[in-house]
């Protein structure tokens, strides 16, 4: 039979029952609350996992709160490089991190954690990479978007071609990162969006000619060098490090390659070096093209990473994603490398 010990009782006036101090819920381990002989409707604080729980006639069940604690990257896919007479990189898609005290982008803290809800659909979208220009085009196409729920990460932007007076005046793409201008010096890098990346750098007018960088999640393009694509960042929510999200570098005219951002942000062409796309699954920018006849390198893909206590929730993925899933310590991981669905929590 149940006790009940208080220090006093005391008439209250109101309709309700109150307490002067907060309600305590008695404590049990797992192993002592398996050991009770529980019906329904019991209540017990879990010194195991720190959770209140209640019990449902069959089985012990965490109480509903605000969800459990889901740490997400979000990168988007990342911008085309302009084409044609030294054009620009593109930028790095945005990139968005709630892990540990890692940074995001555009030089913002760690986000808060998601807090995911049981029995309710997230969507989940991996962004394409945008796509790179030639003559034809004044800007490399803008990276698409990632997300998961209301977490959004926006495409990197593209870079500027340049062919004459034609292209006069046209800035580099916005995007999460900025896409970087051509070696005409028309226009400035656009800026990234706030929190998610950095701004592309600006062209070269004098010799050697060269394209300005697609700014990076790290740093803004140029930084490094003229023509540099930005670094990007690299975060453990994987459980090993990597670096996502560098900018794209600009074509230059010495006949030099201009690597991108961290290796993983496409590299400016010259002549018969053509541009290099950004990796995928990384948001890395592609390399701005060279001569008239070259177009821009692809902008990389993005990725969406989730990381959880495994404890916690059991995921299942919808149709229309591709993803893989592994643990580090207690936590799971899965990682969406393509697509768009919906997944849920049980």
């Amino acid at each position: 039979m149940s006790t009940l010990e208080t220090n006093a009782i005391g008439k209250y006036s109101g309709n309700n029952v109150s307490v002067d101090d907060a309600l305590n819920l008695k404590s049990y381990t797992t192993a002592q609350r398996d050991a009770l002989t529980s019906v329904a409707g019991d209540s017990i604080y879990n010194s195991t996992t720190n959770k209140p729980q209640y019990y449902d006639g069959s089985a012990w069940q965490d109480m509903a709160g605000a969800g459990f604690d889901t740490a997400f990257l979000v990168i988007a896919g990342g911008g085309g490089g302009g084409g044609v007479n030294n054009a620009g990189g593109g930028g790095a898609g945005g990139y968005r991190n709630s892990y540990a005290s890692e940074t995001s982008g555009g030089g913002n803290t760690t986000e808060e954690v998601f807090k995911s809800l049981k029995s309710t659909n997230y969507t989940v979208t991996v962004g394409a990479g945008g796509t790179g220009v030639g003559a034809s085009s004044f800007i490399g196409g803008r990276g698409n978007d990632s997300l998961y729920g209301n977490v959004v990460s926006v495409g990197g932007g593209g870079g500027k071609s340049s062919q004459g007076t034609t292209f006069s005046g046209i800035t580099g793409g916005v995007g999460g990162s900025g896409g970087g201008n051509p070696f005409d010096g028309s226009g400035t890098g656009n800026e990234g969006i706030t929190n998610q990346g950095f701004a592309g750098g600006t062209g070269n007018i004098s010799s050697p000619f060269q394209g300005g960088g697609g700014g990076g999640a790290a740093e803004a393009g140029n930084t490094d060098a003229t023509g540099a694509g930005g670094d990007g960042l690299a975060s453990s929510i994987t459980g090993s490090s990597v670096t996502r999200a560098g900018g794209g570098s600009g074509a230059t005219n010495d006949g030099s390659t201009i690597s991108g951002g961290d290796g993983v942000g496409g590299n400016g062409g010259y002549s018969g070096n053509a541009p290099t796309s950004g990796t995928a699954n990384t948001g890395g920018g592609g390399g701005g093209g060279g001569v008239a006849s070259t177009t821009g390198g692809n902008g990389g893909s993005g990725i969406v990473i989730l990381r959880y206590p495994t404890a916690d929730a059991t995921i299942t993925v919808g149709a229309g994603l591709t993803s893989s899933s592994a643990t580090d310590g207690s936590d799971t991981v899965v990682s969406f490398t393509a697509g768009t669905g919906t997944v849920s929590w049980a």
